[in-house]
């Protein structure tokens, strides 16, 4: 996880890169945010049970943790950007 070139984010996206979000509909942003916390419950699953195992693999702990971070801060980001399409119905 340490290293992101060329990975996708759990937004199905290229790192950088998103579908610019003034023209995604409310349906196609909903899409993205299930998915998205699908992925962001594994992650945290991921470091829980990372977290149960220390000190073994206390290496991975950092990276492990700022992927899970990121992918959050995603999903709250998309959750804002729905809230302001939603109210400006």
């Amino acid at each position: 996880m340490a290293n992101d070139k060329g990975r996708r984010r759990a937004s199905g996206f290229p790192q950088g890169r998103t579908k610019d979000e003034g023209q995604m509909t409310i349906e196609e942003l909903q899409g993205q945010i299930r998915r998205l916390n699908s992925k962001a419950g594994q992650m945290k699953m991921d470091l829980h049970d990372l977290a149960e195992g220390l000190p073994t693999d206390y290496t991975q702990l950092m990276d492990v943790a700022a992927a899970t971070y990121e992918i959050y801060r995603q999903l709250d980001e998309l959750k804002q950007h729905l809230k302001k399409l939603e109210n400006a119905k």
